[in-house]
């Protein structure tokens, strides 16, 4: 909270064991707005698996990567106007009406999607769900943040991001649960609103935010709460501290009343605290993004079948895998969070991302130049059934790759023996599918048989664990923190509104750049991003490990500040 000098060295894990142990109603409160985090993840995990059975019921969505990258993606559209809504709703309403309202958004979501009779009442679904997703997003991480000491708020705010790792990973269980299932995506996707419901009975029972009650002059209301936060000798210090930052807002700003939207967005932008909060903020939400983690988590079935795996029950158990390292992963996170801090480990985990990202580029580019070639013979096999855009009295050479990317619809029927034989180009159509498997043959229409695709695996997982306790977390901790407390609900609803701005490009671009680029560059072009962005957070991005908000505030409003010099009061704990 506001209180007085915390040392952060000392500020570890088991501290946030003992304290929540002792004080269990923190422990509650955190896990309770994390739940929003959990909608998140669900979200970003079920529809990766679901996409593969919703395009084998619509033909339409089959025939388009378009269409396919529009069902993943209106998600994100929602939930960039959910975010910037969140914003102004947080400040005007609070952070409980905030949560409570995205659980009934996510939740009406879920039924449309569950009940829709064509691709368009998806896509629907799809908006609501992300407008719910949208404003927990940026809530969830600030009520966390806003109801926990400072010495161990980064390992509470850190829970939000095991929820989201989780809700992914309790999504890929769901999916495989639901794979044999009549109306499998159905069920997978209206499942989706359980955890929904669950937060909005639990929210109702939960109070605001201590800090927006102080804020808002409800001050028995914020001491009330914090008694059930802090021991008693600690209540005391924590209401001066609000009472000293409240009197801070009042001499900039003259008045604590509420500013229009315009008017209070032109006063955060005047304020050099602020600017150089945005920055860094807005710069770790899009590097977040841009580092191509959606590409993993809203496509990882798609991206083990282009690695070589044909059979969607196979895609999802195999996504299980990397879905299961990315909940570890935010469990490290929450160990060495406020013990490394929060910039050296986005900064190593970056490290990490793009050595992943090359050798994963590397493995797709040997399995796409070791990809088996289309054989004459066993193409005329199957009789009319052959791919129109194939014509072997061309004496051009195909190769599966080739077979692939055919102007018409095509996909590969491995040799029956050995998949790595030449084998046979045909139409893709379920009749075709029928035959080759029939001939106890894999039909691939993503990716290729390739002697690469365990490797293909192996780079994704070690992706996934440099990038889970870095990258994935530490964003979201860096702007429930580096924010004044009567811009934190505006400024973090713009950074939010960037994260999901960033997240709708690489979602609704990832299919077609694989298409037209090729997987293997597409990976280096996201490695290539990766490394500007470990350059720019280096240079814009301070700690804020174990620091009070307005020792935050402080730091940022020196006139010799520098991103990467330690805060005095790091310095000298």
């Amino acid at each position: 909270m506001e209180g007085g000098p915390h040392k952060a060295d000392k500020t570890e894990f088991k501290e946030c064991l003992h304290l929540t142990w002792k004080q269990p109603y923190i422990l509650r409160l955190a896990f309770s707005a994390g739940i929003g985090g959990l909608l998140f993840g669900y979200d970003t995990g079920v529809i990766s698996g679901a996409l593969l059975y919703i395009r084998d019921d619509f033909s339409s969505v089959g025939r388009s990567t378009v269409l396919q990258e529009t069902i993943v993606s209106m998600a994100v559209a929602g939930a960039i106007i959910g975010a910037g809504f969140g914003g102004w709703m947080n400040d005007r309403f609070g952070r409980r009406p905030s949560i409570i309202l995205a659980d009934i958004l996510f939740f009406i979501g879920a039924i449309i999607m569950a009940a829709a009779p064509i691709p368009g009442i998806i896509i629907l679904g799809r908006i609501f769900v992300g407008l719910g997703v949208g404003m927990a997003s940026m809530t969830s991480p600030l009520y966390i943040s806003e109801a926990s000491p400072a010495r161990i708020r980064g390992a509470l705010v850190s829970t939000n991001g095991l929820l989201i790792t989780g809700g992914q990973f309790l999504s890929y269980l769901i999916n495989l649960a639901f794979t044999k299932a009549p109306g499998t995506w159905r069920w997978m996707l209206g499942v989706a609103g359980i955890p929904a419901l669950v937060q909005f009975i639990l929210m109702l029972m939960l109070p605001e935010s201590p800090r927006w009650l102080y804020r808002k002059n409800r001050k028995e209301e914020a001491a009330e709460i914090l008694r059930k936060i802090y021991p008693s000798d600690e209540v005391d210090k924590e209401m001066e501290a609000l009472r000293e930052s409240i009197e801070v807002e009042i001499a900039e700003d003259g008045s604590i009343a509420e500013d229009g939207l315009i008017g209070k967005l032109r006063k955060a932008l005047s304020s050099v605290v602020v600017r150089r909060g945005l920055v860094a903020g807005i710069l770790c939400q899009v590097a977040q993004q841009f580092v191509g983690i959606n590409t993993v988590m809203y496509y990882s079935p798609t991206i083990v079948q282009l690695a070589g795996f044909a059979s969607n029950s196979t895609a999802l158990a195999l996504s299980l895998i990397t879905s299961g390292l990315n909940a570890f992963g935010s469990i490290v996170s929450i160990y060495f969070v406020d013990r490394v801090g929060r910039r050296r480990l986005m900064l190593l985990s970056l490290v990490g991302i793009i050595t992943c990202l090359a050798l994963l580029s590397g493995v797709f580019f040997g399995a796409a130049t070791h990809s088996p070639v289309v054989g004459n013979a066993e193409t005329q096999f199957f009789g009319n059934s052959t791919c129109p855009d194939f014509n072997p009295a061309s004496g051009i050479i195909w190769k599966c790759t080739d077979c692939l990317k055919a102007s018409s619809a095509c996909g590969f029927c491995a040799h029956e023996g050995n998949k790595l034989l030449p084998g046979a180009c045909l139409a893709k159509n379920d009749a075709v599918k029928g035959v080759c498997h029939a001939g106890h043959r894999e039909w691939y229409t993503q990716g290729c048989p390739s002697n690469f695709g365990w490797l293909a695996l192996i780079a994704l997982a070690a992706y996934i664990i440099s990038y889970s306790p870095g990258m994935g977390t530490v964003p979201w901790i860096v702007n429930s923190e580096i924010y004044p407390l009567r811009f934190r609900g505006l400024c973090g609803g713009i950074a939010a509104v960037s994260n999901w701005i960033s997240n709708l490009i690489v979602t609704q671009t990832f299919l077609s750049l694989t298409e037209a680029l090729g997987t293997a560059p597409t990976f280096l072009l996201f490695c290539g991003v990766s490394a500007v962005a470990l350059v720019f957070i280096f240079f814009l991005v301070p700690e804020t490990k174990g620091l009070p908000f307005e020792e935050v505030e402080k730091m940022l409003e020196r006139k010799n500040y520098k991103a990467w010099k330690k805060s005095p009061v790091q310095a000298h704990p």
